[in-house]
């Protein structure tokens, strides 16, 4: 069973110098999933100066992200990476607005500052920083920073741990509507952190986020049902709202729906479905659904039979519902990154096409006005496979439209479909 946390996503794009932060609550589960923590990159061979550019720029120096950056653009000292190049320089950019905007007291950009500490998001993980930043923006009456002031006192980060402060800042994020709160409020109540141990509250609080459209609480409502937590087993009501929290993209809530179908819970025992339903949790990167979904595939090998390798074609309409939703999710993602590579291409042939132009060393007398010029035209010749792969890339992004146009269009005409 994991804990609700005010875990924070962030994505940053070509131009874009506000990043959108959301808190999502997370559901319970059999088992927490491990923290994912990056690879060590295979060193390049470079010179001194890009080495000595990683630490800080990491740490969240300004300067020497800018460097970096330069040095990726450049390739100097690394293999040239023009998507390296463009995030170096975001994370420059947004520091230095987020910080003049939080400076003059800006709630949102407070906020996306502590949302950058607390995931070591272009700066070095601080969760002392990410608090402080937080309790700003939260002074301000910020929802979002509320829950995060909320989580940090109940977890400790930053700050001391006080389930008092956790609840009361709950409270106050959940008053301004904040469902991830009211989610939190519940999940306290049902482990008993700070007040005596109630299901009947928990469950008032998930059953309120619910229905503000809180995939999280949707995932504890159904797990709770499934396993008897405060309540009596019931599978129906425990498939019901897993499924729901499903289609808003729990892969923990995936997760368990291939449980009920592995193990016939209140469903047709039906392994061909179980895999599935395992497979697209495990796209999620929820570890017990690897594990689960090794389980069944182990076992059906030992059998002599080929059910996950021939991924056996189901006709289940609930599945059919949550899988459109992931391609349709998963396409637009595609899209956004398209239109990154295409942005990024044009934006080095333009660079390269004024690399005399922009030179600080271009004169303006005869002799510096032919060599701008010369320098220009080698630049457009070199910038020309960049300026032919931004319209490549356009294109792959339209053709993925018009597969995203239909599959929102069956979306529309099924959204008046009773839920199977």
């Amino acid at each position: 069973m994991t804990f609700p946390t005010g875990g924070t996503a962030a994505a940053f794009l070509a131009f874009a110098l506000v990043i959108t932060v959301g808190a999502q609550a997370l559901a319970q589960t059999p088992a927490q999933t491990p923290v994912q923590t990056p690879t060590e990159a295979t060193p390049l061979s470079a010179d001194n100066e890009f080495y000595a550019l990683r630490g800080p720029a990491e740490a969240g120096d300004a300067q020497a992200q800018f460097a970096l950056a330069n040095h990726y653009f450049d390739g100097r000292g690394a293999a040239q990476d023009y998507g390296q190049a463009v995030t170096w320089y975001l994370y420059k950019s947004a520091l230095r607005y987020y910080h003049l905007a939080a400076n003059k007291g800006y709630a949102q950009a407070e906020y996306n500052l502590g949302a950058m500490y607390q995931s070591g998001l272009g700066v070095k993980r601080d969760d002392k920083q990410a608090f402080e930043w937080f309790r700003k923006a939260a002074d301000q009456n910020h929802p979002e920073a509320e829950n995060e002031v909320g989580y940090s006192y109940r977890c400790g980060c930053g700050v001391g741990r006080d389930y008092a402060q956790a609840l009361n800042w709950y409270r106050r994020a959940a008053d301004h509507g904040n469902s991830n709160a009211e989610t939190n409020l519940g999940f306290m109540a049902e482990k008993g952190w700070g007040q005596p141990q109630s299901y009947d509250e928990a469950f008032s609080w998930y059953y309120k986020a619910a229905d503000h459209g809180n995939a999280g609480a949707m995932d504890n409502i159904g797990f709770n049902f499934q396993n008897g937590v405060g309540v009596a087993v019931d599978f129906a009501k425990a498939w019901s709202w897993l499924y729901r929290a499903a289609l808003l993209g729990s892969g923990s809530a995936e997760n368990q729906i291939g449980w009920m179908y592995r193990h016939g819970q209140g469903v047709t025992q039906d392994d061909a479905i179980a895999v599935w339903w395992y497979r697209l949790a495990d796209a999620q990167g929820i570890s017990d659904a690897d594990l689960n979904l090794r389980d069944v595939c182990n076992d059906h090998e030992q059998r002599g039979d080929e059910l996950c390798d021939l991924a056996v074609p189901v006709h289940d309409l609930a599945l059919e519902l949550v899988q459109r939703r992931t391609t349709i999710k998963d396409l637009r993602a595609k899209i956004a990154s398209l239109e990154t590579d295409a942005l990024q291409d044009d934006m080095h042939a333009n660079h390269l096409a004024n690399i005399g132009t922009d030179s600080p060393h271009a004169k303006d007398n005869v002799v510096g006005r032919g060599l701008t010029k010369f320098f220009d035209a080698l630049g457009r010749a070199a910038g020309t496979p960049s300026r032919l792969l931004a319209p490549k890339a356009r294109e792959d992004a339209a053709r993925l439209r018009e597969q995203l146009a239909q599959l929102e269009s069956l979306e529309q005409s099924a959204a008046n479909v009773p839920a199977p």
